[in-house]
This record gives C-alpha cells, sequence and structure tokens, in this order.
C-alpha cells in the first residue's frame, strides 16, 4: 500500500502530518549523518588506494594518517546514522501505538490487532496505521450515518 501524499485522503494525510511533524527532526539528523559518512568514505578509500599502490615514490605517514582518521570518521556517522534510524523507527511506532490506542471511535478488539501488528512489523508501521485510520474513519461514518 504505497501512497503518496496527494493520493491520501485527508484525514490520513493530516495524522502523518502530525507524525511527520513528531519525527521531523530526527530525520533531519539522519539525513545530514548519511550525507556526509559516504563522500567522506569514498575519499578516504580512494586516497588510501592511491597512497599505497599507486604511488611508489612518496609516501607521508601523516597523509595516510589523515585519509585513515577521515575514513574512520565516516564510518562512524555512518553508524551514527543507522542508529539513529532504528530510534526514528521506534519513534515511529510509539506514536502511532499511542494514536491507535486514543482513538475512541474502534474497538478495543481492532486497536488490539493494529498495536500487536506494529510491534510485530515496525517497518511496515505507516501501512498498517493508514488501514487503521482508514477502518477508523469508515467506522466513524458509520455511526454518523445510524445517528441521522
Amino acid at each position: 500500500m504505497n501512497f503518496s501524499m496527494t493520493e491520501m485522503p485527508v484525514f490520513v494525510k493530516r495524522e502523518v502530518e502530525k507524525l511527520e511533524e513528531v519525527l521531523a527532526p530526527l530525520m533531519k539528523k539522519v539525513s545530514k549523518y548519511a550525507f556526509w559518512s559516504l563522500p567522506l568514505i569514498t575519499l578516504s578509500i580512494v586516497n588510501l588506494f592511491f597512497l599505497l599502490f599507486i604511488v611508489d615514490e612518496y609516501q607521508s605517514t601523516f597523509t595516510l594518517i589523515f585519509y585513515a582518521i577521515i575514513g574512520a570518521f565516516g564510518l562512524a556517522l555512518s553508524k551514527e546514522a543507522k542508529l539513529q534510524r532504528k530510534e526514528l523507527h521506534k519513534k515511529s511506532a510509539d506514536y502511532i501505538i499511542k494514536r491507535i490506542k486514543k482513538s475512541n471511535i474502534v474497538t478495543e478488539d481492532i486497536k488490539n490487532k493494529y498495536v500487536k501488528r506494529v510491534q510485530a512489523q515496525p517497518i511496515r508501521s505507516i501501512n498498517y496505521f493508514i488501514q487503521f485510520l482508514e477502518e477508523e474513519n469508515r467506522i466513524n461514518r458509520n455511526q454518523w450515518q445510524t445517528n441521522t
């Protein structure tokens, strides 16, 4: 169930935007770390390769250490981006679970079903969240029509 933001119903779009507001600072940090890690690692590997295997006559220990440090820094940024991505998934799942439990429209059985799904597969949590919102909206419409 891949939606673009333009194809989403308004009630789903509103909830996804709230989720994005919560996750925005962390997403920004992950993007920066991932953006800088790849060029640093690439720069380091390419230059170390040339210094060690291509250029025979001049090998500065300082230059080798410098590029090794750049590579290590790039790898550290990459590892931190990975850890922050895990935190992002956890924070996203926590928000979704809290939102599902907060609903007073659907029954407890439906809430528990979706909470279990999100906990079992946090990677697909946004899909489950959208399914939950659609079911909540459908139930809400049915209740509204019944009352009128």
